[in-house]
């Protein structure tokens, strides 16, 4: 949660109701301006992905002024309203790997009071036998009265309930109360001022980090069917069920970008992995470079002398060449299709296929499209396929379709050092199947709007969640045929529930929100909807969109096709903010000698180009005329020329950051920061800590990192100092810029940077090998213009300052010639301001 100088959040509530797995969460904040002057405070909050915000108010002075929900076109004309006038918004973005933020902020005068509250609700899943909630903590002050208070009830009754924080301390461990008996379940976090401080007389928040609730129900049956008001719920965990043989295949990217540290982190997984292997399982490795190997002609036993093996061919593993992906997963799965056909592998086991990769086919059919409709025919619903991506220049969006397109999901593995770890927590869920085609059948002409009732695999560990509607609403009994294939024969059983059964188990009314079956049936049924349009296309997708569209509005969800609106009063300068269920996170950068990266969201990948001019240019990067914001970079070079290039090296040495309608100037260079505020001017060094916030304007400065800038529109700038040793012959400190939140700038910037705020496309024909055998050259068509570029990877500093993430791109030569507007020597201005 923001705050301001003079701005103290006094009290912070967050308030969850859980009833059979469904949570409805309240965050409420409030915070008084102390001050004698108006002053802007930021509500932030980060929340989980699989989360809907479902209500968002501000009450100002005792009137609330409250969300509405819209159609997301309605909802951006007035958004953009908003921007074009310079005023401050709220939007949910992409943030983190489990979470994503919600950001609004209000002008509050002196003496008054504000008071935020958010709503959002998901259904919590089930993995390795527990259902998990996910709490994301950071108030950045202390606050005066904060408490988080979790309520469980779970007619089925609760057999655990645990609390954990990543923050937690010895001394904080003791605050953490948890009780449950039979079917309720607390858990209460209320730290006082003093337990909240970082030392003794500290005036930072050791609240910082997750607060995670795991807890468990009974289950002297397979199942738990529920009816409420002419809607059902039916919970599917059978346990003590004898586990499946199955047999895997891992198919293993071996392309030149896989090199360094995801290949290695890649063998440390499939190491660990190979330990869990059981002796019943078959298994195979397939590697896909330029051409594709196997490890083993056949599938494989889990025998302790094959694992040994395994181990000693996995710590071989080796990249070369290119990306033939079709080639990989072909071979995987006539690899199955031969050993079921042979009678190799138990009749009753689970075949499924791990591919694992980081970048984008190129070698034998690369047609995205194409790869898809010939997997999805050659598996023909009898495998699951679980396709891994790998960093950021994957093309996440075909991983996505191709995986849900046979039975499976993609998942993305983030390039951090725990990469291993996340491979293998990966394969953990996967690794114990318990029955295969499992269907829940429910009687036709009695039920509708169903949602997926058949189910290639049943995990142990997992929970099948199955929610629909009764034709007749005051119908109260309901018998389901439950079927599955288990390790030694088939499950099959009738399993029934009356809507007095479930009263009974209901008579805590005082846990229960609204209609919570009817809104955990909503739920369910439009994530499904939103993950079906993702490989749907044409009539069936419009189908889709309107179907979630409908369904989005009725029960105020917030999801990728609608947008909360929040209109605040016109004595607060009429400020509008807007809630959006993002997709993935979205920046801009230049950085190093001196490279720019243009990130295409919907390509999942990037375009790159170098700028090489001499030192002491200026060039112009943003220059947005309606929100007064202008960014310039002064080139410097090495101590000395190398003789050795034609090109001498250069790096940004100095960054001019303006705003004439706040008459702002921030001047940045590697050894100081400079603040103009009109006449007023005010210095630090990249050795403070500080954070300085003015009328506008919030600056942090992190010592010898990085610096994070926010102004007026909400477009934030992050400068990143690279400092090399002092007695360097040749290089000398400089200076990258990353822009966040761009899209908070007006459609009219521009600059070598700001003309790619709005969005470019681009598409790729006739790849083949360039001078350099790691790094292919392809045909562009980008803005009407066929270009040469190559496929090639630029350095992003932002979460490694020193030694930067390597973010593949398609390199464009000559200055960017040809994608930029004009050419380079246009961006070339006198002065800095």
């Amino acid at each position: 949660f923001g705050v301001v100088n003079g701005i103290e959040i006094y009290s912070m509530k967050i308030d969850s109701k859980v009833t059979s797995r469904f949570a409805h969460n309240v965050i409420t904040s409030r915070a008084v301006n102390r001050g004698n002057v108006h002053k802007e405070v930021v509500f932030d909050v980060e929340l989980p992905k699989t989360a809907f915000i479902t209500n968002f108010s501000m009450t100002i002075d005792g009137v609330t002024y409250p969300g509405i929900i819209k159609e997301k076109e309605a909802a951006k004309k007035q958004y953009e309203k908003a921007v074009s006038k310079g005023q401050t918004a709220g939007l949910v973005k992409a943030s983190g790997r489990k979470t994503e933020k919600f950001t609004v902020s209000v002008n509050i005068k002196a003496g008054s009071k504000v008071t935020f509250e958010l709503t959002y609700e998901e259904l919590l899943k089930r993995q390795f036998g527990k259902y998990e909630m996910f709490i994301k903590v950071k108030p950045k002050q202390l606050v005066k009265d904060f408490e988080i208070a979790v309520n469980i009830f779970e007619p089925q009754g609760i057999t655990e309930l645990e609390a954990e924080g990543t923050f937690i301390t010895n001394d904080l461990q003791n605050i953490i109360k948890k009780t449950f008996s039979e079917k309720k379940g607390h858990v209460s976090f209320k730290p006082a001022l003093d337990q909240q401080r970082t030392c003794a007389n500290c005036s930072q928040s050791v609240l910082d980090g997750d607060f995670t609730v795991r807890y468990d129900v009974k289950r002297p049956t397979p199942d738990s069917l529920q009816i409420v008001n002419g809607y059902f719920v039916h919970f599917f965990a059978p346990t003590n069920l004898p586990k499946l043989p199955k047999n895997v295949i891992f198919i293993i990217d071996i392309s030149g970008s896989m090199s360094g540290r995801e290949i290695q982190q890649t063998r440390e997984a499939l190491l660990k992995i190979l330990d869990d292997i059981k002796e019943d399982d078959f298994f195979n490795f397939i590697l896909f470079g330029s051409d594709v190997h196997t490890w083993k002609e056949t599938l494989i036993k889990a025998t302790p002398e094959n694992l040994d093996e395994a181990r000693k061919f996995v710590r071989s593993i080796d990249t070369e060449g290119m990306t033939n992906l079709y080639g990989g997963i072909m071979r995987g799965i006539d690899m199955l299709n031969d050993a079921h056909e042979g009678k190799l592998v138990p009749k009753r086991s689970a075949s499924i296929i791990i591919m694992l990769t980081d970048g984008q086919p190129n070698v034998g059919i690369s047609n995205t499209q194409d790869i898809q409709a010939h997997v999805k025919k050659a598996i023909e619903g009898k495998y699951t396929l679980y396709n891994l991506g790998f960093g950021y220049g994957v093309d996440y969006n075909f991983l996505e379709k191709m995986a849900l397109e046979n039975k499976g999901l993609a998942r993305r593995i983030y390039p951090d050092s725990d990469a291993a770890l996340q491979l293998q927590g990966f394969y953990d869920e996967v690794s114990n199947p318990m029955l295969t085609d499992v269907e829940l059948n429910y009687p036709e002409n009695e039920i509708s709007d169903l949602t997926k009732n058949s189910f290639k695999h049943f995990y142990d560990g997992s929970e099948i969640v199955v929610a629909g509607r009764f034709i007749d609403n005051n119908q109260n009994y309901l018998a389901v045929d439950v079927r599955g294939e288990g390790a030694n024969d088939a499950l099959s059983y009738t399993t029934h529930q009356d809507a007095e059964q479930t009263a009974k188990a209901f008579q805590e009314q005082e846990y229960i929100f609204g209609e919570y079956i009817e809104r955990l049936w909503a739920y369910l049924t439009l994530e499904q909807l939103l993950e079906k349009r993702i490989a749907a296309t044409g009539e069936e997708k419009e189908n889709l969109t309107a179907e979630a569209l409908d369904l989005s509005l009725k029960y105020k969800f917030v999801t990728p096709l609608t947008s909360m609106v929040v209109t605040k009063p016109e004595d607060y300068d009429n400020q509008d903010g807007i809630a959006d269920k993002p997709t993935e996170a979205n920046y801009m950068n230049f950085d190093g000698d001196p490279h720019f990266i243009v990130p295409v969201p919907q390509k999942d990948d990037a375009i790159c180009f170098n700028i090489n001019e001499n030192p002491g240019t200026v060039l112009n990067l943003i220059s947005d005329p309606v929100t007064g914001i202008t960014v310039n970079g002064e080139l410097i070079g090495d101590k000395r020329a190398n003789n050795d290039t034609k090109i001498q090296n250069t790096y940004f040495g100095k960054i001019g950051i303006a705003n004439k309608y706040l008459h702002l100037q921030l001047i940045v260079t590697p050894e100081k920061i400079t603040i103009k505020n009109g006449n007023e001017k005010t210095g630090f060094t990249w050795l403070d800590s500080v954070t300085v916030q003015q009328d506008g304007l919030t600056l942090t400065i992190n010592r010898e990192k990085n610096l994070v800038l926010s102004m007026g529109s909400g477009v934030s700038f992050v400068i990143v100092l690279h400092q090399v040793w002092k007695k360097h012959p040749l290089h000398q400190d400089f200076l990258g810029l990353y822009v966040l939140e761009s899209d908070k700038l007006s459609e009219q910037t521009h600059g070598l940077l700001g003309q790619f705020f709005h969005g470019i496309d681009f598409t790729i024909l006739e790849l083949h090998p360039g001078s350099d055998p790691k790094k292919p050259d392809a045909t562009m068509i980008v803005k009407n213009k066929e270009l040469t570029v190559t496929r090639g990877w630029q350095k992003d500093y932002r979460t490694d300052p020193k030694h930067g993430v390597d973010i593949p791109c398609w390199f464009v030569h000559n200055n960017g010639a040809g994608l930029i507007d004009g050419v380079h020597t246009d961006y070339i201005v006198s002065s800095l301001f």
